[in-house]
């Protein structure tokens, strides 16, 4: 009987580790993915006890190391793999494996129809179909790839941290950058939901990523942001392997 599952979800900028039960999450850590190395990940699970690991992963490269430390034991999310979810796509392979954990979170734990927004480098919006099958979704730059690529392409604006604008109109470059991103970015996000409403009916719309709740507050929807959403996908997977 499997009692503790190890969860990993590889992205672009972190790679999040999860201990869990069949019902839920008991801890969390985390490391910059572009450091992952087999004893990088020894590392970031000492103490823990499990007996399967399920991952996901956005970065090829980095998924070496997780086979060299757990050999056949690890199962990585795929297309193919069972998940109590249909998909209706094209080309299936496609689908970012982060992607199908979310929509199985979103399936089992908030139902269906439904969107996951999530916001990491790029901002993925997943939708599930009211039958629960995977039929596509939207991508957009991520936030502060937006931000980075400003002071990373012009002469003379700052990298500078988000916070919340004091007022729409900047009085400086900084606020003017600050304006821009959270006022900018959640009109493009409102705007992404209001063409999804023209093909859902009623969609429940869950949203997870590093700026999720950031964004959320500052937006008149009713959206509920789950910071693990993408780890309780892996774990509903485990649990049905």
């Amino acid at each position: 009987m499997i009692t503790h599952q190890l969860l990993i979800d590889v992205g672009n900028g972190r790679t999040k580790f999860g201990l869990a039960t069949a019902e839920a999450i008991l801890d969390r850590r985390e490391h910059a993915t572009r450091e992952i190395s087999p004893e990088s990940v020894h590392q970031a699970i000492a103490g823990w006890q499990f007996d399967r690991v399920v991952l996901c992963s956005v970065v090829p490269n980095a998924i070496e190391a997780f086979r060299e430390v757990f050999g056949r034991s690890l199962i990585e999310l795929k297309h193919t793999t069972p998940m109590n979810i249909g998909i209706r796509y094209p080309q299936p392979e496609t689908i970012g494996a982060d992607r199908l954990a979310n929509a199985v979170a979103l399936a089992q734990m908030h139902g269906a129809p439904g969107i996951v927004i999530d916001f990491g480098t790029a901002v993925t919006f997943d939708i599930l179909s009211a039958d629960q099958c995977y039929i596509g979704g939207v991508i957009a730059p991520g936030l502060r790839l937006m931000t980075d690529y400003l002071h990373e392409r012009t002469a003379l604006l700052p990298r500078v941290d988000l916070s919340e604008p004091t007022n729409a109109i900047g009085t400086s470059t900084k606020d003017a950058i600050l304006a821009g991103a959270a006022i900018g970015y959640r009109g493009m996000v409102k705007g992404i939901l209001e063409a999804l409403r023209q093909e859902l009916v009623s969609p429940k719309i869950v949203a997870t990523g590093g700026d999720a709740a950031w964004i959320v507050s500052g937006m008149e929807e009713s959206i509920l942001v789950d910071a693990d959403l993408t780890l309780h996908g892996l774990r509903l997977v485990g649990n049905s392997a």
